[in-house]
């Protein structure tokens, strides 16, 4: 580190990942606790000679340095004290004729303990979290190379599965892609290949794991495994002291996804946008990587339930999270890590997230294009995304849920139709035209894209309509 960089630091003043000590002839006695802290947490930088409060250079006593040095370096290394121990390098700095020891700690990749007390960072500072439980459990899964999800269940067959959800997932998937891996699979190879049948390490047993009941399992086995396991949508325009509309979702992942999905279309208005010089749905693009972060990356051993909230001037997502930092994330310093690795796997195959780290950039992308805002991301031990939406959130889709302006042309053409005549007329097109757009069909019968999506998402619902391929490239399948 140069001395600007040191400067600079020190000008930063104190945070998660920067102390400072005063220590002018000893070592402050709470110096170890920070160097385990970081240590524990993810790394940081200690400076010896600074005032804590003020971030005045006060600079070590320099008869003193070569002491603290060799008290330093005996402590971090003796296993009865910190355990096991460390090899850390000080170096000593001269800003304006005053001495500064600087300690740089790295991130461990085990947990350690100082005088058998563990001890994590926070915004706060050093704290020890020996007695909470929990706390030292999500220390652990930050250190260890396995996942949660990754448990495996013996006793529970092929036959806790719902094996329906696995063939839907497949015929996602390969409509999505020509000739893919999972075409000629069976349920049970599907499995296999995508990490969630594995050994248990400890006994040596086989079975499915945590992340394929919750993909694929049964209501009654996700429950049985995962009592706390629900997501809450919640939408507030009106009623902001309650709710206007509320579903507790407890199902598998695939189906939580459709119906937060739902949840999102029914509530929030959808203008299409030009995406290069193609027309897309920014709200559906928005949706659908922020319900993929919450269902994929999830901190499922946390009993904190998920929440997706579309309130008047924002629409928002939480839920438990493994952190790697604190505080807002950056775009352009955005350093994504795998949370749920297999689930993750299986979301990229049918089509309900991409390669990891693009939702960040799509979400930001699509907001922009969306409501003309840039969206935020809190990494914590709760994560959150909030999206703001200006008046935007305040339109709905659908008969009697758009703005007034579309409310009476709704008004006005249903009295002249009714929905049965509409879906005729939207089958008859789609029949003649397999390939046409939403857009095209609202052209066609003088009317908006966002009723023409909702009774496609009605027919949808009923098994009447099918589309299969990419938004350009696809084409629409009636069923009788």
């Amino acid at each position: 580190m140069t001395i600007r960089e040191l400067k600079d630091l020190i000008n930063t003043g104190e945070k998660i990942d920067i102390e400072f000590k005063e220590s002018e002839n000893n070592l402050n006695k709470d110096i170890y606790e920070t160097v385990c802290s970081f240590n524990n947490r993810n790394g940081g930088h200690l400076c010896l000679g600074i005032v804590d409060n003020t971030r005045e250079i006060k600079g070590v006593n320099p008869n003193k340095i070569d002491k603290m040095l060799k008290d330093f370096t005996t402590s971090i290394n003796n296993a009865n004290k910190i355990n096991p121990p460390m090899y850390l390098t000080p170096e000593i700095y001269d800003i304006a004729g005053k001495k500064i020891i600087y300690i740089r700690v790295p991130e461990g990749t085990q947990l350690r303990r100082l005088n058998g007390r563990i001890w994590d960072r926070t915004h706060e500072g050093d704290i020890d979290i020996t007695d909470n439980a929990e706390l030292v459990y999500k220390m652990y899964a930050r250190k260890q190379s396995t996942y949660f999800v990754n448990k495996v269940y013996p006793n529970l067959g092929l036959k806790f599965l719902d094996f329906d959800i696995i063939r839907r997932a497949k015929r996602l998937a390969i409509s999505r892609v020509d000739n893919h891996v999972w075409t000629d699979m069976n349920e049970e190879e599907i499995l296999r290949s995508s990490g969630l049948i594995l050994t248990d390490p400890d006994t040596g047993q086989e079975g499915i794991t945590l992340a394929a009941i919750l993909l694929f399992g049964r209501d009654s086995t996700i429950m049985s495994v995962l009592p706390q396991y629900k997501t809450d949508a919640i939408f507030r325009v009106k009623n902001i002291d309650r709710y206007d509309d509320r579903e507790v979702i407890i199902t598998n992942l695939i189906d939580s996804y459709r119906k937060l999905m739902d949840f999102g279309k029914k509530h929030l208005n959808d203008t299409f946008v030009l995406d290069g010089d193609q027309s897309v749905s920014a709200r559906d693009k928005i949706l659908r990587e922020i319900i993929s972060n919450i269902l994929a990356h999830r901190d499922y051993s946390n009993a904190y339930v998920a929440q997706f909230v579309i309130e008047k001037d924002k629409v928002f997502t939480k839920n438990s999270n493994l952190p790697h930092g604190h505080g807002e994330l950056q775009l352009n310093k955005f350093e994504p890590f795998p949370k749920n690795p297999p689930i993750s796997k299986v979301f990229r195959e049918i089509g309900y997230a991409d390669e990891l780290g693009s939702g960040m950039r799509n979400t930001n992308k699509y907001t922009k294009l969306y409501s003309g805002e840039t969206p935020m991301f809190l990494e914590d031990n709760i994560f959150e995304i909030i999206i703001p939406m200006g008046k935007v959130a305040g339109l709905q889709i659908g008969p009697d849920q758009n703005s007034k302006e579309n409310s009476k042309e709704n008004s006005k053409e249903n009295s002249k139709e009714n929905s049965k005549e509409i879906n005729g007329k939207i089958i008859d097109i789609l029949l003649s035209k397999p390939e046409i757009s939403v857009k095209e069909i609202a052209a066609i019968l003088n009317t908006t894209t966002g009723k023409i999506r909702y009774y496609i998402e009605n027919m949808k619902k009923i098994g009447r309509l099918e589309h299969i391929g990419s938004t350009k490239k696809g084409k629409w399948i009636v069923r009788k």
